[in-house]
């Protein structure tokens, strides 16, 4: 490789699309979305990598980790725990030729094996290694716990927006994740408050969402060891209802990181 000859690099595909701030404002002012639960698989991939004590890639590529993200595959993509969108499954992959090392749960798998890609029998949602990479102990702050936290999906917020002890998804990721490990209970329609609350050991139900399919919770819990969750048609039926059983993480798919992409 020549001086002039950038380093390579693995890009770590992810969803956070700007969207306009508002239709009244003059001009075309954008911010991203900064959906938590869609930066946290560049946040997890990253830790896992400086605790490997990896920092260059071997070749130009590209992961797919945390989200619903495989209809943004393209032929050769790197995937470790990903997922097929629920929205998307009469186009869920346009992708040929991927390397997958392990997917979200056993409902992405078999839409991916219709579809002739070799996909191994190792699920589970890389965000369930947060409280392994940021113990919840680390994360506690002085005084109570909050009882009920509720995390609802992006496009439930809005409902939301009055409910106590919400928790914006669009917030800091290190906020939500204090937020979630300082909480006693999490419920709502968001994937991954209850994805990061099971990582911490703290029991968590789904409220039904407003606009999502059950595909990718179904998948999610599929993948984790446990029947379909039951959602609660509302908060406070979440809470008489506690929390689903725990879910078990398979320690494959921490083994399964693609360590090779990186030396």
């Amino acid at each position: 490789m020549s001086a002039v000859d950038p380093a390579p690099e693995v890009e770590l595909v992810h969803w956070n699309p700007r969207r306009r701030v508002s239709r009244f404002l003059p001009g075309r002012i954008t911010r991203p979305v900064g959906n938590f639960g869609d930066l946290l698989g560049p946040m997890v991939v990253r830790e896992m990598l400086r605790r490997a004590g990896l920092t260059s890639a071997v070749a130009d590529g590209r992961l797919l980790s945390i989200g619903s993200v495989l209809h943004f595959a393209r032929d050769g993509d790197v995937v470790w725990g990903s997922g097929v969108n629920g929205k998307s499954l009469d186009a869920p992959v346009t992708a040929r030729r991927l390397d997958v090392r392990a997917v979200r749960g056993p409902r992405t798998r078999a839409v991916l094996q219709e579809r002739g890609i070799a996909v191994p029998e190792v699920y589970g949602d890389p965000g369930l290694l947060v409280g392994q990479l940021w113990p919840r102990e680390s994360l506690l702050r002085p005084g109570p716990r909050s009882p009920v936290t509720v995390v609802p999906n992006l496009h439930d917020a809005p409902a939301h927006a009055r409910t106590p002890g919400l928790l914006d998804p669009r917030t800091d990721v290190g906020e939500v994740l204090a937020r979630i490990a300082n909480s006693d209970f999490v419920v709502g329609s968001s994937l991954h408050g209850i994805v990061v609350a099971e990582s911490f050991g703290i029991p968590a139900r789904l409220v039904r969402p407003g606009a999502e399919p059950l595909f990718k919770y179904e998948d999610y819990y599929a993948g984790t060891g446990r029947p379909a969750p039951r959602p609660a048609a509302s908060v406070e039926a979440a809470m008489d209802a506690g929390g689903e059983p725990p879910a078990v993480l398979d320690p494959a798919l921490a083994a399964a990181f693609p360590r090779d992409l990186w030396r």
